[in-house]
């Protein structure tokens, strides 16, 4: 092996060294634990009007309320970031379907989340903002 041959591949391995150093650099960190129970407010956009809709979560259970109806879902925690909340009490078919939320961000006081309908690739971004 010739020196040249040496000098190139102890660059290759510290050029990859700073792009995983870097990388790792942006890297958001997410304490999803800290969401896992409280108080949640979420609002979002329907028809190009605001809605604000909170919700308690508690265990495997959670208890939202929108437009002054109160619904009631179980929570299954895929890992610490990701869960899967279905309808106690559906009342139509699209009811019945659960709804898959993973954690993507979070901040002191709250998470930017995306979610779907399990099994669907059209998913949905949403920030909630714990308020207890």
């Amino acid at each position: 092996m010739t020196a040249g041959n040496s000098s190139k591949k102890k660059m290759k391995k510290y050029s990859l060294l700073l792009v995983l150093a870097f990388a790792s650099c942006y890297q958001q960190e997410r304490n999803c634990a800290d969401f896992k129970n409280g108080k949640f407010e979420f609002v979002q956009e329907i028809n190009g009007v605001s809605k604000t809709a909170t919700f308690e979560r508690k265990g495997g259970l959670q208890i939202e309320t929108f437009e002054g109806k109160i619904d009631t879902a179980t929570v299954r925690w895929v890992n610490d970031c990701e869960y899967i909340i279905q309808k106690k009490h559906p009342k139509n078919r699209a009811d019945k379907q659960a709804i898959d939320i993973k954690i993507l961000t979070t901040s002191e006081k709250s998470y930017t989340f995306e979610y779907g309908f399990v099994g669907s690739d059209k998913k949905q971004r949403g920030t909630a903002t714990k308020i207890k």
